[in-house]
């Protein structure tokens, strides 16, 4: 029993330190050297699949160190020297119903707050802001439909330098810009190939799958530049087309919206005057 106690300690203290450097090391929008676990969470989405990582992580090792003690209890008690006249037993109705009911009820810990997150995530709450992503061959546009703008987002660094003033293969030449503390509806299509909308700070992936709009969510609470990548392996330059969205206040959002109705715009007089010349 002190070998069994001991073991417990030590497997407490390995996670104990995993826990703190997990938080320690891992980076707020972009990935971090050593990094053990998530990237930290700035929306309600991510800090409810970060705390259920967590009770998975913490159910898990709590199983894992019950068969432990279980096999070593075995290994000592019923070994042929300290047990030369083995049992006859073939039932025990009290420990059938244990092992039987025990896994269900793990089953149900498990299965509510899986079905509370998925819930979260595909139950799209009324949205201050709708963007369109769409995947390209290989980058992204982004559409504010409710400002009749839209615009190219390519990586901002050759993929050959070795150094890079921004973050390399994530920093692009046009960020989504968003406002802090509102709910944004992401509306992620592909113009080709099948590509992935990824944010791991958002706590959102989803597939842009061309003819059909998929659509997921986000309401970031902290400012700040937060990094994905296309997720599905779409091609050639699969791991040159990032995915950047600028977080920003209110203030400083109005302030670009400003900008970009005017950089962005597209002239649909222009658009229709070129087209009856063509015809």
């Amino acid at each position: 029993m002190l070998v069994l106690k001991r073991l417990a300690a030590v497997a407490v203290a390995v996670m104990s330190v995993l826990a703190g450097g997990e938080k320690a090391l891992a980076g707020t929008g972009q990935p971090t050297n050593w990094q053990l676990g998530f990237q930290q969470s700035v929306t309600p989405v991510m800090d409810n699949i970060v705390w259920f990582h967590d009770f998975l992580l913490w159910l898990i090792t709590a199983i894992t160190l019950f068969v432990l003690a279980l096999l070593l209890y075995i290994f000592v008690r019923f070994n042929a020297r300290s047990n030369p006249t083995p049992s006859k037993t073939t039932h025990n109705t009290l420990l059938e119903v244990a092992w039987t009911l025990v896994p269900v009820v793990i089953l149900v810990a498990i299965a509510v707050p899986s079905f509370k997150l998925l819930f979260l995530q595909q139950t799209i709450p009324p949205a201050d802001l709708t963007v369109k992503a769409t995947g390209k061959q290989w980058y992204w546009s982004y559409a504010y439909p409710d400002s009749k703008f839209e615009f190219d987002s390519l990586l901002a660094c050759d993929p050959q330098r070795i150094k890079c003033e921004q973050p390399r293969l994530l920093a692009v030449d046009n960020e989504m810009v968003v406002p802090v503390n509102k709910v944004v509806r992401v509306q992620v299509i592909g113009a080709e190939v099948i590509h992935a909308f990824a944010v791991p700070s958002f706590g959102i992936k989803i597939d842009a799958v061309p003819g059909r709009l998929n659509e997921t969510w986000f309401r970031a609470t902290r400012e700040g530049v937060y990094y994905g990548q296309c997720s599905e392996l779409c091609g050639r330059d699969h791991a040159y087309m990032p995915i950047a969205v600028r977080v920003v206040n209110d203030r400083e959002y109005a302030a670009w919206l400003d900008q970009a109705k005017k950089k962005y715009a597209t002239d649909d007089s222009r658009g229709t005057a070129t087209l009856v010349a063509a015809k």
